[in-house]
């Protein structure tokens, strides 16, 4: 069992003891801290909540609806939804706030609150602090009768979505259409099957296949859209004699692609190819975290931009993307921002622009990946024991590697060249994790296994 408490939200595994867990006393705890929270910005006490198709997702809509009605806030309750959707029903309704009740990637045990301010997006440190202070020292003191907060049901969100994207000036549904796409889709038995497949539909695309579509929560296959959990998607792709396959995570803000001929198009690809067509259209910068693929820094400067990083984590990519003013960013993972939408990593713009591009370039899948230059990422960790300082192992690697650029702003990332390293510790295990890029995988592995190699010797030396 296992209990995350954290800035950006509260996640755990449903079931088992109060603090170790998910459990519904820590459901209420965590929801009456936020609706306090949201009461001390001022007058505005109206929260938009929505979840994804997991089993545990209609009891935890119903603790957190009930909670936040018991201290005081107006509810819009939209159902099964998306991530994105919700971000975005935030600003719609003029909302102090919102609760995505979704554990993402994670497996069908575990669920999560995702925390949003008035703006749809996610809480700043300072805020999630003052939120888990709160849960943890406070007496919260609950609405008498006359003050409890009202609740009403929302179904209609997911079509506003869609009705936005169409609207949005770089996504031309006649390209789309035109071109007769082949469609599979893996719904991964959640909110996808309910966003994803009107989407298409709106956008043109008649021949869509949808797999594991029933939104039960009982996940057809671990959620997380990699590789190796994208293989019956792969086949059905082939088999079916597709245009592409298309893929995303349960709470629909994570998205990758597969080739016609089966093969994937890269879930760090999906934001490169995406800016590289928002870009052709629309001069500007571009952000990604400090882990995500070199190719969207190449595809900004072809177009004349700057590509700046950030920080890991969608809080610190959406600051940076304020900051420098950029037209696109996102993360490796799949998750792709356009900021004229809302500042939220979204599938559902991000399949409405890749098929636009996709279309306008007249290439087929595979032809248009063939476009963008080839990077490999190698992704390792190694486990820590509870005794090693970390800040020292880090500081030793940097100075063994202090004639080359050193990026310090999330761990330690440093550039080699046409290569990179980033080293940073996890925030929910004991880990420190290392991925390496470079232009071959032989050469990305190569470069992981030096640190981890230095690693461990500055290790041993400071146990001896």
């Amino acid at each position: 069992m296992a209990l995350i408490k954290s800035i950006s939200g509260i996640r755990g595994t449903i079931g088992g003891k109060p603090g170790k867990s998910l459990t519904p006393v820590d459901v209420v705890k965590f929801t009456t801290a936020y609706g306090s929270w949201v009461a001390q910005q001022g007058d505005n006490k109206k929260i938009i909540i929505g979840r994804d198709g997991r089993i545990s997702g209609g009891m935890m809509r119903d603790l957190i609806a009930a909670t936040l009605q018991s201290v005081g806030c107006t509810v819009i309750d939209l159902g099964l939804s998306t991530t994105p959707t919700v971000e975005m029903a935030v600003k719609m309704e003029n909302a102090g706030g919102g609760i995505i009740i979704t554990a993402s990637h994670n497996p069908k045990e575990w669920n999560a609150l995702k925390l949003l301010n008035n703006n749809g997006e996610f809480l700043d440190a300072a805020e999630g602090q003052w939120i888990l202070d709160f849960a943890d020292k406070a007496e919260p003191a609950y609405a008498e009768i006359n003050k409890i907060g009202s609740i009403t049901q929302d179904d209609t969100y997911i079509q506003k979505h869609i009705d936005t994207i169409l609207a949005h000036p770089l996504v031309d549904v006649a390209a789309i259409k035109k071109m007769n796409y082949k469609i599979v889709f893996d719904a991964v038995n959640s909110t996808g099957a309910i966003s994803v497949p009107p989407l298409l539909k709106a956008l043109g695309v008649n021949d869509i296949t949808v797999m594991n579509e029933e939104v039960n929560g009982k996940f057809a296959h671990n959620p997380e859209p990699l590789p190796e959990n994208l293989i019956e998607l792969c086949a059905a792709v082939k088999k079916k004699n597709a245009s592409l396959g298309i893929a995303v995570d349960p709470d629909v803000d994570r998205l990758c692609f597969v080739c016609e001929d089966g093969s994937l198009f890269g879930e760090e690809y999906t934001l490169v190819a995406i800016a590289d067509y928002i870009l052709s259209h629309k001069k500007g910068n571009t952000v990604s975290n400090l882990s995500s693929t070199r190719a969207l820094r190449d595809v900004t400067e072809k177009h004349g931009g700057q590509y700046y990083p950030s920080a890991v984590g969608e809080v610190n990519v959406v600051k940076k993307m304020k900051e420098v003013n950029a037209v696109i960013g996102g993360e490796g993972n799949g998750g792709v921002i356009v900021p004229e939408l809302h500042y939220g990593r979204d599938a559902l713009i991000g399949i409405a622009l890749f098929l636009t591009h996709l279309a306008k370039s007249g290439k087929s899948t595979k032809s248009l990946r063939s476009t963008y230059p080839d990077y490999f990422i190698s992704k390792n960790k190694i486990e820590l024991n509870e005794d090693v300082n970390t800040k020292h192992i880090f500081e030793q690697i940097k100075k063994k590697y202090k004639k080359q650029p050193i990026n310090t702003e999330d761990g330690l990332r440093i550039d080699f060249d046409s290569d990179w390293v980033h080293l940073r510790t996890s925030n929910t295990e004991p880990i420190i994790r290392i991925y390496a890029e470079s232009g071959t995988e032989t050469t990305a592995s190569n470069i992981a296994k030096r640190i981890m190699a230095d690693i461990k010797e500055m290790m041993l030396m400071k146990a001896e």
